[in-house]
């Protein structure tokens, strides 16, 4: 028989092709859309309430408030989009029209607007400058729309769905690219409604979301739609407005089916929709501004635990920070948002596990492309992953000496999915290995699913290596993240 012999050179390209011939992971359920990645990307961005509201002390209008009220000395949209960014939020969501019917944009299908206030001679458009202060340093926008209408006359009757979608209409048409459109859940009620000052009720169907959502998406090509997930809308709410998302928590959603409290908290392991969980929580304890709350704006101890319990938490952060009656950010609330945005970065600047050796008990095909080494490879888009029969396995983190960390952070790499349905973490300390658990969820859960991001926090530990254990899975794990961080201990002089 004659032997072939292929110089060294040959042999290497040979072993190259076939860890390129190693098939990728197919999808494992529903998986997001591009536009829903950006947001989750954003991770943290923020509400701006201000509206009548902001005159009259009062968290929702009745609807039959003056007009004249509206009349800001300094009103900066430059400012708040400035001290936005600088509190490290990507975007803003304003709320163009609240439950009290008053449009900060001056709409031609109401009177009820800014065309009719004092303000700039009713020649003013908030909407419209925000939108540009956002452009200007780099930040998205979004709209909140209030579909409840306190002022509107015809409100729970067919003329004024019309009218909502007139008001979508100008919103999505005349202020450039939308991230993201945001309707309240609260309505019906009592209200103004013209006049008539009385109750009035809607059914589960009157706003014809199926329509709306369909007429958002023909105006704006990139936009996620923040409301039902039973009705298909990309983003929705978590449940509680402290910023906490529920624990566990699985992105997928059951669209035809009315979500409940549980479901809103943990969203769905078997849900067939890809639904963002977003959690929403004002700086003070009121959405509008009133200065009484002056002294209670979250200090950055609390501010930090909502960060880990809404973005370490499989979900994104939006921050409210209310307008003042002059038109700007207060000052606390602005030094705060800083405080906010400094320690979170100090917190995840340097991750311990970069340059570390890692092995994995078991690597896709024995390929490069899916080795433990890129999950620590500071990029998203490459990712760790086990052959399609492995739904267990072990990522181990030698420091190669002793190293003192109290975060870790975890990744799925969730284009594909979100797979993991349990995972836990031991560290090596003296020769022994201990089971590290989450100091600010209940211990007997366990760590559970991970998703886009998990953020488990404990104590310090010293250790000199760490173990990543996926306890079950859906399909094959795809992790495209690990950290491993020393958060500093917050003093009263950090929120200064």
């Amino acid at each position: 028989m004659t032997r072939k012999y292929f110089p060294i050179t040959v042999l290497a390209v040979m072993m190259a092709a076939s860890c390129t011939r190693t098939e990728a992971p197919s999808p494992c359920g529903p998986c997001p859309s591009e536009d829903q990645m950006k947001i989750q990307d954003m991770e943290t961005y923020a509400f701006l309430h201000y509206s009548l509201n902001t005159y009259t002390g009062q968290e929702w209008g009745y609807g039959n408030e003056d007009l004249a009220l509206f009349n800001p000395s300094k009103l900066d949209a430059g400012q708040w989009a400035r001290t936005c960014k600088e509190a490290g939020m990507k975007g803003i969501i304003f709320t163009a029209k609240h439950h009290g019917g008053f449009c900060a944009w001056p709409s031609a299908y109401t009177d009820y607007s800014v065309k009719n206030t004092p303000w700039k001679d009713g020649k003013g458009d908030v909407v419209g400058e925000l939108a540009e202060a956002c452009r200007q340093e780099g930040l998205r926008f979004a709209v909140y729309l209030s579909p409840w209408d306190r002022n509107h006359a015809e409100y729970g009757r067919e003329a004024y769905v019309k009218y909502f979608r007139n008001q979508l209409t100008e919103l999505l048409s005349n202020y450039g690219d939308i991230f993201e459109v945001w309707f309240d859940g609260a309505n019906g009620g009592n209200g103004w409604y013209g006049g008539a000052d009385e109750h009035r009720t809607i059914s589960e169907d009157y706003y014809g979301w199926d329509k709306t959502y369909e007429l958002v998406r023909s105006l704006q090509e990139h936009v996620c739609v923040w409301g039902a997930a039973e009705h298909g809308a990309e983003m929705t709410w978590c449940g509680n407005e402290r910023g906490v998302i529920g624990y566990p928590h699985w992105t997928p959603k059951r669209k035809g089916e009315p979500m409940t409290s549980e479901t809103r908290r943990h969203g769905s392991e078997d849900g067939d929709l890809w639904c963002i969980s977003e959690a929403d929580v004002s700086i003070r304890p009121g959405w509008f501004y009133h200065e009484s709350e002056d002294s209670q704006v979250k200090s950055l101890s609390k501010l930090m635990d909502i960060y880990y319990k809404s973005v370490g938490r499989n979900g994104t952060l939006l921050l409210n920070f209310p307008i003042t009656p002059d038109g700007l950010i207060h000052p606390i609330d602005s030094a705060r948002g800083s405080a906010f945005r400094k320690m979170v970065e100090t917190v995840f600047k340097d991750n311990l596990a970069a340059g570390a050796k890692v092995s994995a008990t078991n690597e896709r095909g024995g390929a490069r492309r899916y080795s433990a080494a890129k999950a620590v490879d500071a990029d998203e888009n490459t990712y760790w992953a086990t052959d399609d029969d492995i739904t267990a396995a072990s990522l181990t983190i030698d420091f190669g000496r002793e190293t003192t960390f109290n975060r870790f952070v975890v990744q799925e790499y969730v284009r594909l999915g979100q797979r993991v349905k349990d995972f836990s973490l031991e560290a090596l300390v003296d020769g022994g290995w201990i089971e590290l658990n989450d100091a600010i969820s209940a211990p007997e859960d366990g760590l559970q699913t991970i998703g886009r991001k998990r953020i488990v926090c404990f104590p310090d530990v010293t250790a000199t290596r760490l173990r990543f254990n996926i306890l079950d899975s859906k399909a094959c794990p795809l992790i495209s993240g690990i950290g491993v961080y020393r958060a500093p201990e917050i003093t009263p002089e950090d929120s200064l």
